[in-house]
């Protein structure tokens, strides 16, 4: 039944609501929803009704070329670095710091807006490298101390790697650049 979608379908689920097809994979459809943002749903979900199934939708973009797109615009017209990838099992998690005292109130961070910041870290850390080996006034042994310093922030990072998707994304400290 649902095997006749194409991009631009509208679809109605019984959880999420109404939405339009954007993405067909092998196994799912990525289906924008009004009330909820994009969700993947098995092709074989009997949880999915059709609504209008948009014919001739061959010559459509989908979101994830869309996405590239856009990401390739703004790199070539920021300072922005590539396009870094949350590993799909954090997407849409949570993350929970509980302090020791009870009476204090515990604050949860979608693991998105986290992963987020600790991208602008990275992506500011190598900003700094680049002005630091591009420095005119800095001696050539100031630049390797300032690199060294650089290096031993990256390695404190370590831990967050398990959230990029992509491990040429990974922070690397000292002997593993």
């Amino acid at each position: 039944m649902n095997e006749e979608l194409t991009i631009g379908s509208r679809v109605k689920h019984t959880e999420h609501g109404d939405g339009i097809v954007c993405r067909i994979g092998l196994e799912t459809f990525t289906i924008s929803f009004f009330n909820g943002g994009a969700e993947e749903i098995d092709r074989k979900s009997e949880d999915l009704e059709i609504v209008e199934v948009l014919e001739g939708a061959n010559n459509m973009v989908t979101v994830d070329e869309v996405e590239d797109i856009f990401y390739a615009m703004i790199q070539r017209y920021t300072d922005a670095t590539e396009r870094v990838h949350l590993a799909d099992k954090w997407k849409g998690g949570l993350l929970v710091l509980e302090p020791k005292d009870t009476d204090l109130s515990i604050k949860e961070i979608p693991i998105e807006t986290f992963f987020h910041k600790i991208v602008m870290v990275r992506d500011r850390l190598r900003v700094l490298e680049q002005s630091i080996n591009s420095h005119k006034v800095l001696d050539d042994q100031d630049k390797v101390n300032l690199q060294q310093y650089v290096t031993r922030i990256y390695g404190s990072l370590t831990t967050f790697n398990v959230l990029f998707r992509d491990k040429e994304n990974h922070f690397k400290g000292e002997g593993k650049k």
